[in-house]
């Protein structure tokens, strides 16, 4: 098992506790960085690894990926954010022999609620969580805490043994997540009528522009199919008329450059036009946390503070 992803979180010490005990062999790097992670997944001939969508990006689009022997590579467990489609296109077909399954939960799950295990990464369930992991049941419930219908959109909760007791001496953020045994993720979702969980966006991402709810992930995977698109993430942003409008900023395949209006369109084939980027910003890069997720509160804070420089000059 090769760890790339840090300690702090608990979804790779957890792999590391299960590794121990089925007696497997750890190989760690200091830090995630792309040609060190080939290079030891090469040297080691590593099996299994642990990474974050935004860790898969930057090995499946390595400009040097072919140079490495990733052959040994056959388990590839993910999580931690959602992954978007075009990401996942490309893992699958650079990287065939691995057998990719993804594990949804938090910490205060310890970690895990739903898989969404090798066989199930076909068709629109490739777009899925998985299934309730043994321990864990999984409800969707509405502002009210009432339990939602088949496919309807709501908070995904949990509940199970695997809860956490409690936040340590905050009794009062420990009651707010903890209702009736149901842990409150702050994740939107739905579960389809095989019992599919599918992550919507997280509360806190959602977009309200006009009135309409437009959740980031689903306009960030629709964005990152098209083929000039390397990486991207979605924010609202403030908007006089809109309230918020949908803004995407958008890394670029090295070679390609493409206008906005060509991505836009290119959106527009998969989601509803007011999902659509009104404005699209090209960055050179995406300011990510330790664990490797992309932090959109500091691409939000970035754009507020550009708008407010502009408007002084």
């Amino acid at each position: 098992l090769l760890h790339a992803a840090p300690m702090f979180h608990l979804a790779d010490l957890a792999a590391w506790v299960g590794q121990v005990m089925l007696g497997g062999t750890h190989v760690m790097v200091p830090f995630f960085e792309p040609t060190a992670v080939l290079g030891a997944i090469a040297k080691h001939s590593i099996t299994d690894v642990l990474l974050v969508p935004t860790m898969i990006q930057l090995l499946v689009d390595h400009p040097t990926l072919s140079e490495f022997d990733t052959s040994s590579l056959s388990r590839v467990l993910y999580g931690g954010s959602p992954i978007s489609a075009g990401v996942l296109e490309r893992t699958l077909a650079r990287l065939p022999q691995a057998r990719l399954t993804q594990a949804y939960g938090m910490t205060e799950l310890a970690p895990v609620a739903s898989l969404l295990w090798p066989e199930h990464h076909v068709g629109q369930r490739t777009g899925s969580a998985g299934r309730a992991a043994p321990h864990s049941e999984i409800c969707i419930l509405g502002p009210d805490d009432e339990q939602l219908a088949t496919g309807d959109v709501g908070e995904i909760c949990v509940r199970g043994g695997h809860v956490m007791l409690g936040y340590w001496n905050k009794p009062e953020e420990t009651a707010a997540a903890v209702r009736d045994g149901w842990m409150h993720t702050g994740d939107v979702g739905y579960l389809d009528s095989d019992g599919f969980l599918f992550v919507v966006d997280r509360l806190k991402d959602m977009i309200i522009t006009g009135g309409e709810n437009v959740y980031s992930a689903e306009v960030e995977s629709a964005l990152s199919r098209h083929p000039a698109v390397l990486a991207c993430a979605v924010i609202g942003v403030p908007d006089e008329e809109w309230g918020e409008r949908v803004h995407a900023c958008v890394v670029l395949a090295e070679g390609l450059s493409p206008t906005t209006a060509e991505l836009r369109e290119h959106t527009r084939t998969y989601v509803a036009g007011y999902k659509t980027p009104r404005t699209i910003e090209f960055v050179t890069a995406l300011p990510m946390s330790g664990a490797g997720k992309i932090l959109k509160r500091d691409l939000r804070d970035a754009y507020v503070a550009k708008e407010a420089a502009d408007a002084v000059l």
